[in-house]
């Protein structure tokens, strides 16, 4: 008679690294940092600083080794992708979570985010602004591009993503194992997207609250990301 072992993920045993990519958030990171500890969660929070010119440096290594943080400086400013590639490198957790500064998502959907994951149901885990959970209503336009991106996402990879742009993503850190990022800004996106499809992970969306902030509130991406991460789409379905 055949053995099959089911594996699952132990939630006391399993630990979580938050990666959280910081560029002039000093209003927020004290704020975030505080919400990420609250759900008790997180095996260690590696914060990156790419750069900031707003107080953000100075305040960060006050921070530094006080509950579970670990913070990184970057000398100058590269962009998001190159942060969050700088913490995924850094990480020493069995999986690890991107977590924004910039209170747009909510740590308190940690646990929905890790369930998949704990079950042994997914590799990977984007949490969908698109699904039907509490938001924001603002910003049509940066909502239209989204879904667009998300499309062509779909397109291009046979799959039936809703939030492609999610800065929520969630994966076991063997995903990454001998995975190349290239990205520097905003596009590590749409390659993590395209790569992790390729390779055929597991992902599971699950929906999340979103409070997204506009550009008088600091919001950072441009229309020009939108352009590059088309071609990034289209770059990565061919070549690796």
């Amino acid at each position: 008679m055949p053995i099959i072992l089911l594996f699952v993920y132990n939630p006391a045993a399993m630990k979580l690294s938050v990666i959280i990519p910081v560029y002039n958030e000093v209003e927020s990171i004290e704020t975030i940092l505080k919400r990420v500890q609250d759900t008790k969660l997180a095996h260690e929070i590696v914060v990156v600083d790419d750069g900031s010119k707003d107080g953000t440096r100075d305040l960060l290594p006050k921070l530094d080794g006080k509950k579970g943080v670990r913070v990184i400086l970057h000398e100058k400013n590269q962009g998001k992708g190159a942060a969050v590639r700088t913490g995924m490198g850094a990480a020493t957790g069995d999986v690890l979570l991107i977590q924004d500064a910039d209170l747009e998502y909510d740590p308190r959907d940690y646990p929905e985010l890790l369930k998949p994951i704990q079950e042994g149901l997914a590799d990977v885990v984007y949490g969908s602004r698109f699904l039907g959970r509490a938001h924001r209503v603002t910003m049509f336009w940066h909502m239209v591009a989204n879904k667009m991106l998300t499309f062509f996402t779909n397109i291009l990879y046979d799959t039936i993503l809703t939030d492609m742009e999610t800065g929520y993503k969630v994966f076991r850190k063997e995903v990454i194992n001998g995975l190349t990022i290239h990205a520097n800004s905003f596009n590590f996106e749409p390659e993590f997207t395209a790569k992790i499809l390729k390779r055929k992970y597991r992902i599971f969306e699950v929906p999340i609250t979103f409070n997204p902030r506009d550009y008088s509130q600091g919001k950072k991406i441009k229309l020009h990301d939108a352009f590059e991460a088309v071609w990034a789409l289209i770059k990565y379905r061919f070549v690796d």
